[in-house]
């Protein structure tokens, strides 16, 4: 399957506890369409002391999340936006923002 979000993308939060936050895709898991966004989905993990980890104690991180929880951000026009698909003439495919017509996908 092809998701359409991808590696350091911006995206908006659309709903659940985090609705209305902002931040960069981290990683992305296709197989369960899930996503890993960077300061939302936030939890705390208590950890015990191992070898590696001498301290242990609270750790906070990030979970991913369902991959249609979230909206792609158009770097132009600053809008949580839909895109279409396109080629470019070298045959490689681009997003294009259905909002302000300007392509996402930079220099790619």
């Amino acid at each position: 399957m092809s998701l359409k979000i991808k590696k350091d993308d911006r995206v908006i939060v659309l709903s659940g506890k985090d609705k209305g936050k902002e931040g960069k895709v981290i990683k992305v898991f296709p197989d369960k369409e899930k996503l890993i966004v960077e300061g939302v989905n936030r939890v705390k993990r208590h950890s015990k002391p191992t070898a590696a980890n001498r301290q242990g104690g609270i750790i906070e991180k990030e979970l991913p999340m369902w991959l249609c929880k979230v909206q792609l951000l158009c770097p132009n026009c600053g809008k949580a936006v839909r895109f279409s698909a396109s080629k470019k003439d070298d045959g490689k495919k681009l997003r294009v923002c259905k909002a302000c017509q300007e392509p996402i996908d930079k220099g790619e």
